[in-house]
């Protein structure tokens, strides 16, 4: 009897306590995986919560919270400035070529596939912005994540007129798993220093993208 008593007791005290912990988070927060994936912006029931870091996150689901707990550091706010990692990826004509080939210029790297209707709708704007910095020291790098990108990727260049480099990244580490991107397109602007100072998930404002670019290229001139 007092087994069963002292039972009762501790499962009561724990569902005491998971009570009280819920009680001190919210009802609804943006969850920190679906504003990667998504872009949601907007609050959502909360189903679970998990520390890291010292700080806590919220999900819309447990799936989510899985998801986040098996790569915390690509659902994080980003850390800017940072360094870009290193790649080396073959270009259309097969010849390797590194990011660290572009020291000293702005690099703007897109990340992207030919089935990506945000990432098809961007790259006018994209070779516009190659088109007008490139005497700046800046170049667009358009990354292709597609599957059997060779056969896939040169005819799509040059039905859409992309003048800009592309890279095809089927490696067997690929570049966008170093890079965390888990949705696409994304794009990471790094500097002459080899640096990323922003980076944007999802159909980003172009125009936010050509100012950052402008101040950055603009400033490498003064240095």
């Amino acid at each position: 009897m007092k087994n069963i008593l002292f039972r009762f007791i501790i499962t009561a005290t724990i569902i005491g306590l998971a009570h009280q912990a819920w009680a001190q988070h919210p009802k609804e927060a943006v969850c920190a995986v679906c504003r990667v994936h998504e872009g949601t912006t907007e609050p959502e029931k909360v189903v679970a919560f998990g520390e890291h870091q010292g700080a806590t996150h919220y999900f819309c689901s447990k799936k989510c919270k899985e998801t986040f707990d098996s790569d915390p550091e690509a659902y994080l706010p980003p850390v800017l400035p940072r360094p870009a990692p290193n790649f080396t990826l073959p270009n259309l004509a097969g010849e390797k070529v590194s990011l660290e080939n572009f020291r000293g210029k702005a690099v703007l790297l897109d990340f992207w596939a030919t089935w990506c209707k945000p990432c098809v709708k961007s790259m006018p704007a994209l070779q516009k912005l190659h088109d007008r910095f490139a005497s700046k020291n800046f170049t667009v790098l358009g990354i292709s994540t597609d599957e059997d990108a060779k056969k896939k990727v040169e005819p799509f260049i040059k039905k859409h007129k992309i003048a800009y480099p592309i890279l095809l990244d089927a490696e067997e580490k690929p570049a966008w798993a170093t890079y965390k991107v888990k949705v696409i397109p994304m794009m990471f602007l790094v500097d002459p220093q080899g640096q990323i100072v922003r980076q944007w998930v999802g159909e980003a404002d172009m125009k936010e993208v050509e100012n950052a670019i402008a101040g950055m290229v603009e400033k490498s001139e003064w240095d």
